[in-house]
């Protein structure tokens, strides 16, 4: 997303919840994975500290400003909460095995720049089409 003056709230919102419903995801599938218990107690033990992380992200570069681009927010929030979520489980006394670590940063950044990138794809897309018809309309 180029830099704009503003971006309508609802879509920082929509791309914040997005955001935390594939952290909340990661969380379950990774539960789901190890055979352990898929329920909301669960599932919020192991994904608050990766939330926590991607709020550090969002903040840092200031997220809401230009939700929807793959860098900076979505390369911010996929680092801060791999970087954080993997700190704070450690600091709180959870695992945060090699394996786990390559895990968790293959999965959230599939997630967290995945939907970024087929959103920059498809708003190209349509500008190309806009483009394309103006340019009819103009020669016709």
């Amino acid at each position: 997303m180029a830099a704009t003056a503003s971006v309508p709230r609802v879509t920082a919102i929509l791309a914040g919840a997005l955001d935390v419903m594939l952290v909340v995801l990661f969380a379950g599938i990774g539960r789901a994975s190890h055979g352990e218990v898929v329920d909301a107690g669960g599932v919020w033990e192991t994904a608050w500290p990766f939330l926590v992380g991607l709020a550090v992200g969002w903040l840092l570069v200031r997220g809401w400003r230009r939700p929807l681009a793959v860098r900076p927010t979505g390369v911010a929030a996929w680092v801060a909460a791999v970087a954080v979520g993997m700190l704070l489980r450690l600091a709180t006394g959870g695992g945060a095995a090699l394996a786990f670590v390559v895990v968790a940063t293959a999965t959230l950044g599939l997630f967290l720049l995945g939907w970024r990138a087929i959103a920059v794809l498809i708003r190209r897309a349509r500008r190309a089409r806009s483009t394309a018809r103006n340019d009819g309309a103009v020669e016709s």
